[in-house]
């Protein structure tokens, strides 16, 4: 019960205030809205307040915004087709642009209470006493920036990099590369071939986390910068894993859609609100991310018309628009259908 109400209630939250960007926007645009819809159709409810139906529908996924004119291309005072290119493009950017607004303002109050964060460096939280990683002289918080092996250098991206290379090379001096208040330095230690249980062959934990408490008015500028910080490295991650995909690779990326997301979501829920705070947090910036995709159906899809249009000087037909958006939407459903079933068969095991 708890997983179910925690997810409805994140989900909720991230549809209507995405939703709202666009709202705002067009509203204060002279655009004429004719719905504000929760979830997908079949309407369960619906109010209507001046121009504009207030809507709950059956399918609890997403939501939406009907702008007059957006679809059809309808002309007309207060229609979308109406409005300069740039108008248009300010009421399609303002969801994602909500998303990530709320990212920063939740990791903004975080920061003042003092959180774990992820982060791109890969950084040692714990050795073990009389390990190889104590005796070369290896220190907590170190950063681990490369590792040294037969004459090879591994750039170390993830904390699954070290287990990898510190597994293979068993019994071999390895150089490691690590950061220590500002200073790279070398250190040589040899992974054990045989480690005690739940110790691992160097005896370290390592993490892509780190401890971060600012004063109130620093909050706004870290919780800006990591945003930013966090937006580069998914877009970096999405261009490896396609690189991957257009060599016929497998692109190693672990994608997960609302069941595993309800999971991940109850699982928050359970340790406390900070955490589940952050969790909101995160999977806000993800929405603002992936929205901003060139995709159809997506905003992203959008304003790559709106853009062309610009360009043209004249608009697309709407029948092309609508025929392009149908086939993005399905793609995106059908890809949502297969996630969930592999979401799933993994509960199931």
């Amino acid at each position: 019960m708890i997983t179910l109400l925690s997810f409805f209630g994140v989900l909720f939250i991230l549809v209507v205030i995405h939703e709202f960007g666009h709202f705002f926007v067009a509203k204060k645009s002279g655009m004429r809205v004719d719905e504000f819809g929760f979830g997908l159709p079949p309407r369960a409810w619906g109010k209507k307040i001046g121009e504009t139906l207030y809507s709950i529908n059956w399918l609890p996924l997403g939501g939406f915004v009907k702008i007059f004119g957006e679809d059809a291309g309808e002309t007309g005072t207060g229609s979308f087709s109406s409005k300069p290119w740039y108008l248009r493009g300010a009421v399609i950017i303002a969801g994602p642009i909500m998303n990530f607004v709320l990212a920063v303002v939740i990791l903004s109050v975080l920061f003042t209470k003092g959180i774990w964060i992820p982060t791109t460096d890969v950084r040692i939280a714990e050795i073990v006493p009389g390990s190889p990683a104590q005796s070369a002289g290896f220190k907590a918080s170190d950063i681990i920036r490369s590792i040294e092996a037969d004459g090879t250098s591994y750039h170390i991206q993830m904390t699954s990099d070290v287990s990898k290379y510190t597994n293979q090379y068993k019994g071999k001096e390895l150089v490691l590369t690590v950061s220590r208040e500002g200073t790279e330095r070398t250190i040589r230690v040899t992974p054990r071939v045989n480690p005690p249980k739940g110790q691992g062959a160097l005896g370290i934990s390592i993490s892509q986390t780190v401890f971060t408490k600012v004063a109130w008015y620093k909050a706004p500028y870290e919780g800006v910068k990591s945003a930013l910080v966090l937006s580069g490295e998914f877009y970096k991650e999405l261009g490896r894993a396609l690189f991957h995909l257009v060599r016929f690779e497998n692109p190693q990326v672990a994608v997960t859609g609302p069941v595993g997301i309800a999971k991940i979501t109850g699982s928050a829920a359970q340790s406390g609100i900070e955490t589940l705070s952050l969790f909101l947090a995160l999977f806000s910036l993800n929405l603002f991310l992936i929205n901003l995709l060139p995709f159809p159906a997506l905003d992203g899809g959008q304003l790559v018309f709106i853009i062309i249009e610009a360009i043209r000087g004249k608009s697309i037909s709407s029948s092309i628009k609508q025929k392009v958006n149908t086939i993005g939407f399905a793609l995106l459903i059908t890809m949502m259908v297969m996630i969930t079933l592999n979401d799933i068969r993994g509960l199931l095991k």
